[in-house]
């Protein structure tokens, strides 16, 4: 197994962007403070499943394709920070919307705990951002001089899904612990969105920061 040398990074960022309030985490969040911990952590048992099946289709249709060009490669790099600014800021202009949206997936029936790892699948697999998420998110860190770059890229995938495991679980656990404060101000939840994008925004313009270094180095 190829181990990508900028491997501490791309964990530190995978860190940043899971502990951002961003999408998924809105519907952990939304499930525990309707129905509890226990329903939030097997949606996100879905959920990162999911995603995580997104990631090995990135990998083994990106891999070759960067592989085999320079020029595809620096273009993804440029592109994912681009991107990460788009979705910081679509999460701060829509941060009011996305509450609400939160608070009526509350209002739903209480599901069924295979019914939660279901839906989280789907919510993680069918995502269409997903697809240009992990595009945008691991190409960057690949060590492209080592080569295999799909086995880096499936690492990367495996890492990221264990990290948003353990961290979105720690999300839903307090928003179950803590769900009549939650549930019952939606500014909280507006402020939880909004630092999400802010997060967002500035991881990438450390991607392109770091794009932009690299294209200038000798």
């Amino acid at each position: 197994m190829i181990i990508p040398t900028r491997l501490p990074e791309y964990i530190v960022a995978a860190m940043v962007i899971i502990l951002a309030p961003g999408p998924s985490v809105l519907f952990v969040i939304a499930r525990a403070i309707a129905w509890g911990r226990k329903t939030a952590v097997f949606s996100v048992a879905g959920n990162v499943t999911g995603a995580f099946s997104l990631s090995v289709f990135v990998a083994l249709g990106l891999g070759p394709i960067l592989q085999r060009s320079e020029l595809a490669y620096i273009a993804v790099q440029w592109g994912g920070g681009l991107y990460l600014l788009y979705l910081g800021v679509d999460a701060w202009r829509k941060r009011a919307s996305h509450a609400a949206d939160m608070n009526a997936a509350a209002e739903s029936s209480e599901p069924t705990l295979w019914h939660c790892i279901r839906d989280g699948f789907w919510v993680g697999a069918l995502n269409p951002k997903g697809i240009v998420f992990f595009a945008a998110v691991l190409p960057p860190f690949v060590d492209k001089e080592q080569g295999h770059i799909s086995q880096q890229l499936v690492l990367m995938g495996v890492i990221f899904a264990v990290v948003a495991f353990f961290l979105d679980s720690t999300w839903g656990i307090l928003a179950g612990t803590a769900r009549n404060w939650l549930a019952h101000d939606t500014q909280r939840l507006i402020f939880l969105r909004a630092m999400g994008g802010i997060v967002i925004m500035i991881l990438g313009i450390l991607v392109i920061a770091t794009a932009a270094r690299d294209l200038i180095a000798p």
